[in-house]
């Protein structure tokens, strides 16, 4: 039996607790993780952003927030390719471990104060997914890996940016999606006659939505039928 809906953050935070400050109290944290990841993994190392190495995701992060202008096809559609291809240029000098490194830190340089990514509320509701999806990029496109011990408090971050998301990463899919975290309590992404329920602890079910549905730590339940569609 499912827990009654809730979309805020799991059950285990005072009343009055204020998730949003959450949110932005973790994007920092979440920026230096991911820098440290990539340093550890180094140039030349696959992701699981389709045809990306590690100096194309690098590239990417550090255009998207210190170059909107490079970075434009990442929300216009026709300025895609132009975007791609100016991320595979700036990828293409960060090929040794030094170059690499040096391209690192200059995305861990917070944004200028005249970047609208430096406004406190924009970036706790757009780089928080951003950093935990893409360290975990990283981290899981090696055949042995492990998921990280997430602070509580930190996968009730996830679970706002989730409730937030949820209804974009799941608009086109053929059925309903109700999403579970481990106490029970669960959001609907999308309503539909036929649904299916995805339960997993907050990162994992971000990792879900955001497409990477193989590696994500999740069990998907209902019809045979409904569970075939949303793979397909």
């Amino acid at each position: 039996m499912l827990a009654p809906m809730r979309n805020v953050v799991p059950p285990a935070f005072p009343l009055g607790y204020r998730a949003t400050f959450a949110v932005m109290d973790f994007v920092q944290l979440s920026r230096e993780a991911l820098a440290e990841t990539l340093l550890a993994a180094g140039p030349g190392r696959d992701t699981l952003c389709e045809g990306w190495r590690t100096q194309e995701l690098a590239a990417h992060l550090y255009l998207r927030e210190h170059r909107p202008g490079a970075a434009a096809g990442i929300a216009l559609p026709p300025l895609a390719e132009r975007t791609e291809r100016r991320t595979r240029e700036l990828a293409a000098t960060a090929s040794t471990q030094a170059d690499f490194a040096a391209l690192v830190e200059r995305f861990r340089r917070e944004p200028s104060l005249l970047s609208p990514r430096r406004l406190p509320r924009l970036a706790a509701r757009v780089n928080l997914l951003e950093y935990f999806v893409h360290t975990e990029d990283v981290r899981r496109a090696v055949d042995e890996w492990a998921p990280r011990i997430l602070d509580a408090d930190y996968e009730a971050a996830l679970w706002e940016r989730l409730v937030a998301f949820a209804s974009f990463a799941y608009r086109s899919s053929p059925v309903g999606v109700v999403l579970v975290d481990p106490e029970g309590y669960r959001h609907v992404a999308r309503r539909a006659a036929d649904a299916v329920a995805v339960t997993g602890a907050p990162g994992e079910l971000l990792m879900h939505a955001s497409g990477r549905r193989t590696e994500a730590l999740v069990t998907v339940e209902g019809s045979a039928e409904a569970i075939a569609a949303l793979a397909g």
